[in-house]
């Protein structure tokens, strides 16, 4: 495991199943042996990530650039900008739409998702 790495140069990958968004692995299990997935995840304007829940993770989440709403079972929809951080519990239903500016968000994964 590399202690220190520069995002700008992890290659940037599709999202194993979200179209049009992408994302760099900064630290994974299967790369690092780590006990947490950390990515820097890009979505287009225009892009969504669908309703979905992460059954075994803490899906931690802080909004780099961009805007867009995000809705979380159990709480009113928000607004996604600079500086929001956002904690969605394992098994919570989640998504994220109306994305009206580029957005790049620092999304952590505890236990690690890969």
């Amino acid at each position: 495991m590399e202690a220190v790495k520069r995002v700008d140069e992890i290659a940037e990958e599709p999202h194993p199943f979200l179209r049009g968004v992408t994302m760099k692995t900064l630290l994974s299990k299967r790369d690092d042996g780590a006990d947490a997935t950390c990515i820097v995840v890009r979505c287009p304007r225009g892009s969504e990530i669908e309703e979905h829940t992460h059954p075994e993770q803490d899906d931690i989440i802080y909004v780099l650039e961009g805007e867009a709403t995000m809705w979380i079972e159990g709480l009113e929809e928000f607004k996604l900008d600079p500086g929001t951080f956002v904690n969605v519990p394992k098994g919570r239903r989640h998504r994220t739409y109306d994305v009206k500016k580029d957005l790049l968000i620092y999304d952590v994964f505890s236990p690690p998702m890969f």
